[in-house]
């Protein structure tokens, strides 16, 4: 499976040939220099081992793990599992195992909100605004009585909370365009993550080795 680590730069737009306006994610991807390459026969599966970046201190045990690589210590490791029969990169992976018309499943760390009420973390509806509701924003009943003084709250209950920084896969987004030159590769719609975040580019599953 064709997979490469990148970071977000934010959203734009472009024009396609026929003159229609396309929102696209721009994404500045690699080069990955590969790490390690993992073998069926000692670690159990296949896969190929990614960095990216540079780190400018590393301690001596991080950096003793990449003493026989060139250049710094990478700042991230990623792994890309290898389907059976596929042969693992070498030196590095660019932008090129890309090209426009390709679907790919777009991996990242959504944003953020913080600690949020039910109304902006699950979308229910305030109640009554008049001034002797005394009840706007609350969740609401729990619905937790039982017979035999054994009432709680179930688990799985939406209520307020944390609210976003999970990991997100977005699937079968289309490669608009890709620039071998700047690192950059164009998608259309957007990704998970906040601008400068961090996101994983791979072959789309549900549409791999297909185009537009």
């Amino acid at each position: 499976m064709k997979g490469i680590i990148g970071r977000k730069l934010g959203m734009t737009r472009i024009f396609d040939e026929t003159g229609r306006a396309v929102s696209v994610t721009v994404i500045e991807a690699g080069p990955c220099p590969v790490v390690r390459v993992k073998a069926e026969e000692t670690d159990g599966y296949r896969a190929a081992v990614l960095g990216y970046g540079r780190v400018r201190r590393a301690n001596r045990p991080y950096a003793g793990q990449f003493k026989n690589a060139e250049g710094a210590p990478p700042r991230l490791l990623r792994e890309i599992r290898l389907a059976d029969g596929e042969d693992a990169p070498e030196g590095e992976v660019r932008v090129e195992i890309f090209s426009a018309g390709e679907f790919v499943d777009v991996r990242g760390r959504s944003k953020g909100h913080g600690f949020a009420g039910g109304i902006k973390r699950w979308g229910f509806h305030r109640g009554p605004m008049a001034h002797g509701s005394k009840y706007h924003r609350g969740p609401g009943s729990l619905s937790s009585r039982m017979s035999g003084g054994g009432g709680k709250v179930f688990k799985g209950r939406r209520l307020p909370g944390h609210y976003g920084d999970d990991r997100v896969t977005v699937q079968a987004l289309q490669v608009i365009r890709v620039d071998a030159d700047r690192n950059l590769i164009l998608i259309r719609g957007a990704v998970p993550g906040v601008r400068g975040s961090i996101v994983e580019v791979r072959q789309s599953v549900k549409r791999r080795g297909k185009k537009a």
